[in-house]
């Protein structure tokens, strides 16, 4: 399931972050990925590994995998 839309004008995507351990890392991803524009909602779980993003329109993998980098993580792909 990589992405879905949910409501109209919104489409949720997950993906794969590796590295993420704790809540404080949870926190971190979830920080740095509402940056991007058109994000509504982050949720990070670091026991799965898996991020779900919820944005006005598909995201673009090279902003995703940015935020990832700057949080010190590392985006694996979507899930």
């Amino acid at each position: 399931m990589a992405a879905q839309t949910d409501t109209p004008g919104s489409v949720t995507t997950v993906y794969k972050v590796s590295g993420m351990s704790c809540g404080h890392c949870e926190g971190s991803v979830s920080g740095e990925i509402s940056g991007i524009a058109g994000v509504s909602s982050v949720t990070a779980v670091a026991s799965t590994g898996e991020v779900t993003v919820v944005s006005s329109a598909p995201l673009d993998d090279e902003a995703v995998r940015a935020a990832v980098d700057e949080a010190g993580f590392e985006l694996a792909g979507k899930a």
